[in-house]
């Protein structure tokens, strides 16, 4: 294997033995499900019909397979704390490696709002008709929300010894809740309910704005996160073996539970509209109902989906607080947020940060907006983050430095193009709503001033930290 790029400074090699070892295989393998599969998705998807199968296809060929092949290879070449901070960091330079870092950090602040925003309108589903009221209510949906916050942080503050179980767990649940949506078209065929189930239907896809959005959200949305493990190389036993088996026996399992789960939507949902928040809860309660023995298995599966909501959340926020640990570490960010806990070595400055960022963010979204397009608002604008960090990610092979490039094989290179393509279609479809919305010009404006303000915010923060980085040489 040709010889690993080197860091400007191995701050980061040094810094990162202070760290715990508390990951894995098994715990990667799961964290891979945790983080890439959510409920969300396969309700996205089923708004394209029986052209589903043809856009998932497109999106694991053309997204999918190149984010596995590029964050193998990065890294096996490059098993550090920070994951694609220090990759872009290495490839492209401080600047950009800090302003992809951060893109990927706002992307984690914004979607883990997004997945704790599915609480209530599962709770609502789960409990029937007598809790409707909550997802259309602000002040309950921030107070479940900020509870499960509140937990998270906990959970992070004590470490991933005791967070690994909780990732674990949530895995497992969010396997059990697809093994329920997959088997319902069984259970109606059984029954006679249904006349038939196509559980991989085809339709040519007809070209539109629409379609092309869904493909944007599917691809840098529902099937990204196999580089957002590597932020925990330092934490990871045998990290530049370890994450790459996790992505390889990860992904065809997670294949499968997308497409299969989005037939099964499609199946029992048919023509009504289809809750974009909630797209599992609403198909097990068509399938099952609310009275009657089988109605429980319906509230089962909708609090397996919450139980992975929290793990998950917990997942996405113990990573995004490394990132400006590791940031610190460069002396780009104030040195609080290297501090760790004395007793559990956790970033605990940087987790109450986050923890407070979180909250108000949800805050925010709600503001003048129904709860389905306050979702959408987060899906799409950490969809706009994302992408921004998946285009520094994919040039790296690229665009990168020598040692990047020659350190690569030329296919590698080839699929990173794809992926790069992928990405770009991704960020600009963004603003195109695919739910009802107030005003389509809002919408945009909002994701716009977002991704802009962020942006800038960030090249703030780098320059500042360069200047106290100077000041301390």
């Amino acid at each position: 294997m040709p010889a690993r790029p080197r860091l400007p400074n191995s701050a980061a090699e040094i810094q990162e033995t202070t760290l715990r070892k508390e990951l894995g295989l098994r715990d990667l393998v799961l964290a891979q499900v945790l983080c890439v599969v959510g409920s969300t998705w396969v309700g996205v998807a089923a708004k394209l019909g029986r052209a589903h199968v043809a856009y998932w296809l497109g999106a694991m060929l053309l997204f999918y397979v190149p984010l596995a092949v590029v964050v193998i290879y990065l890294n096996r070449l490059m098993p550090l704390e920070g994951g694609l901070y220090q990759w872009a960091k290495a490839g492209f330079g401080e600047m950009a490696g800090f302003l992809t870092a951060w893109n990927l950090w706002v992307y984690a602040v914004i979607v883990m709002g997004a997945i704790v925003f599915v609480v209530p309108t599962d709770l609502a589903y789960m409990f029937g008709p007598s809790a409707a009221w909550l997802p259309a209510s602000k002040p309950a949906t921030l107070a479940l929300t900020g509870a499960v916050i509140v937990g998270i942080t906990m959970v992070a503050i004590r470490g991933l010894n005791i967070g690994k179980w909780l990732h674990n767990a949530g895995s497992i649940m969010i396997l059990a809740a697809y093994a329920i949506l997959l088997g319902l078209p069984l259970w109606a065929l059984l029954r006679g309910d249904i006349p038939r189930f196509d559980a991989i239907p085809w339709q040519t896809p007809q070209p539109s704005w629409f379609g092309l959005a869904i493909f944007g959200q599917m691809a840098v949305g529902a099937l990204s996160g196999f580089e957002y493990v590597a932020i925990l190389a330092g934490e990871c036993r045998s990290a530049a073996r370890t994450i790459g088996q996790s992505v390889m026996i990860s992904a065809p399992v997670i294949a499968l539970m997308f497409i299969l789960g989005t037939s099964s939507v499609l199946t029992f949902v048919g023509a009504r509209p289809i809750n974009v928040i909630g797209p599992i809860p609403q198909t097990m309660v068509l399938a099952l109902g609310t009275t009657g023995a089988a109605s429980w298995a319906a509230k089962l599966g909708i609090f397996l989906l919450m139980a992975r909501a929290v793990g998950a959340s917990s997942l996405i926020f113990t990573g995004l607080t490394r990132l400006p640990m590791t940031a610190g570490w460069d002396h780009l960010l104030p040195a609080c947020f290297t501090r760790l806990h004395p007793r559990w070595r956790t970033p605990v400055n940087s987790i109450l940060f986050v923890a407070a960022l979180a909250v108000a963010l949800v805050l925010l979204s709600m503001l003048g907006v129904r709860e389905q397009e306050a979702s959408q608002l987060l899906g799409a604008s950490s969809i706009a983050h994302y992408a921004i960090a998946y285009i520094g990610l994919f040039a790296l092979p690229l665009l990168g430095s020598a040692a990047f490039r020659a350190a690569l094989p030329g296919w590698v290179k080839l699929v990173s193009a794809a992926g790069l393509a992928s990405s770009l279609v991704a960020l600009a479809i963004t603003v195109y709503p695919i739910v009802d919305v107030v005003s389509r010009a809002t919408y945009a404006a909002k994701i716009g001033a977002v991704v802009v303000i962020a942006n800038l915010a960030g090249v703030g923060i780098y320059y500042a930290g360069r200047a106290r980085a100077s000041r301390l040489e």
